[in-house]
C-alpha cells in the first residue's frame, strides 16, 4: 500500500500560493509542465523529450521517506490541485543545501518564483546554515530571482543539462541563513 503524504516536510502558505509535498495528482500538470522544452532547458535533469515513467519516478522519489531531495509543489489553487511550479532543497551535508526551482512558462514574469524561493528561505525547513543555487546564464530572469531574494553571487562554473546534451556556463550563489 503506497502513502500519498510526504513525511516530515512541511507545507508553507505565502499570499497567493502553497508550498506543499508533491503528490501523485500532481503527475499530469508536473508532465504538462517538465514536458515543455523551456522549463527542461532551464533545468540540470529533466530530460527532453520526457520519457514515459519520468515525473512517476520523480513523484515517488520525492514521497521516499528516505530522500535526500525535498521537493514542494507551488499550488495556486483554492482546492490544492494547481501546479505552478516546483522548488527542491537537497542536503549536501555541513547544513548546507542545493536550492532548485522552475515556474511552468504561464506563470513567468509573475512574481511567483521570487514569491516561492523567498518563503522557502525564510522557513528554512531543513535548518540550513547555507543555501546554494545556479542558474545557466541564458537564463538572467533566474538569476534576479535569486538576487532579489537574497543570494550573493559566488563564482561561474558549469553544469551538465540532460535536456540540452550539453555543459552549460552557470552563475553560482550563496545564501547565508543566520
Amino acid at each position: 500500500m503506497f502513502q500519498d503524504q510526504v513525511i516530515n516536510q512541511p507545507s508553507i502558505e505565502t499570499g497567493r500560493f502553497v508550498l506543499r509535498p508533491p503528490r501523485r495528482g500532481d503527475i499530469g500538470l508536473l508532465t504538462l509542465y517538465a514536458g515543455d522544452r523551456r522549463v527542461a532547458e532551464g533545468t540540470r535533469s529533466i530530460p527532453h523529450p520526457l520519457p514515459p515513467g519520468t515525473v512517476e519516478a520523480f513523484v515517488e522519489r520525492a514521497m521516499a521517506p528516505e530522500r535526500t531531495e525535498d521537493v514542494w509543489i507551488i499550488d495556486g489553487g483554492e482546492k490544492g490541485n494547481e501546479v505552478l511550479g516546483a522548488l527542491s532543497l537537497t542536503r549536501l551535508g555541513r547544513d548546507q543545501a542545493q536550492l532548485g526551482y522552475w515556474v511552468a512558462p504561464a506563470f513567468w514574469n509573475t512574481g511567483i518564483a521570487s514569491e516561492a524561493v523567498r518563503a522557502l528561505v525564510e522557513a528554512n525547513p531543513l535548518k540550513s546554515a547555507e543555501l546554494f543555487a545556479e542558474v545557466f546564464q541564458d537564463n538572467p530572469a533566474s538569476a534576479r530571482v535569486l538576487t532579489n531574494t537574497g543570494f550573493a553571487y559566488i563564482g561561474d562554473a558549469e553544469a551538465f543539462s540532460v535536456a540540452r546534451g550539453a555543459s552549460v556556463p552557470t552563475w553560482t550563489y550563496i545564501r547565508k541563513m543566520g
